[in-house]
């Protein structure tokens, strides 16, 4: 009876152990960038950044696959260092059109380790309401206690290239190139 119960002690610290392996992250707005680029006329490569993105990232170093990743980005937060063009981004159908569609929003469907922390993040990408999947290269930056928070912590760096033109986002193109990296650095910190 005696190695019964052992052994039943065994397997619960086992399971538990194997739980508490697997954490959920609430992302941290304060620490995530989220930035595209792209060509303009063949002259120039600017850049437009979006601020206060949210959402959560459920990770496991065992199994990645089964990894989840929810980012939720206002788009009128748009940053391209220029008033006339934030405007433009914010307001005109052929860009953003924020009063009909808020939000951009990415939910993972699919992770695959591919070794040395590097990850294929495969989901589903919203701009406008037009939904397309998306594979985004990651990198795992860091995972541990965070020495601020005291609080168990994960980085990471992402990106993809997406076609505007394939989410309603055309105007000019292929002038100003169609092709727009999409890059995200997210500190998350869990409970």
């Amino acid at each position: 009876m005696k190695a019964l119960n052992k052994a039943g002690l065994m397997v619960a610290a086992s399971l538990l152990s194997g739980a508490a392996l697997a954490a959920d992250y609430t992302i941290d707005p304060t620490h995530t960038s989220v930035v595209v680029s792209w060509n303009h006329f063949g002259f120039s490569n600017p850049t437009a950044s979006f601020s206060d993105a949210s959402g959560s990232i459920s990770f496991d170093e065992k199994t990645p696959q089964k990894a989840s990743i929810n980012v939720t980005i206002p788009v009128k937060t748009v940053d391209t260092k220029v008033a006339k063009l934030n405007e433009e981004f914010i307001n005109e159908a052929d860009y953003f059109d924020v009063a009909k569609y808020p939000t951009a929003t990415f939910k993972s469907t699919k992770v695959t380790a591919k070794g040395d922390g590097q990850f294929d993040v495969t989901g589903d990408l919203t701009i406008k309401d037009v939904t397309k999947s998306v594979v985004f290269n990651a990198k795992l930056n860091g995972m541990g206690e965070h020495p601020m928070s005291k609080k168990p912590a994960i980085g990471f760096d992402a990106s993809t290239v997406i076609k505007r033109t394939e989410f309603n986002l055309g105007k000019y193109a292929p002038y100003v190139s169609d092709e727009v990296t999409l890059t995200i650095t997210t500190e998350a910190q869990g409970q």
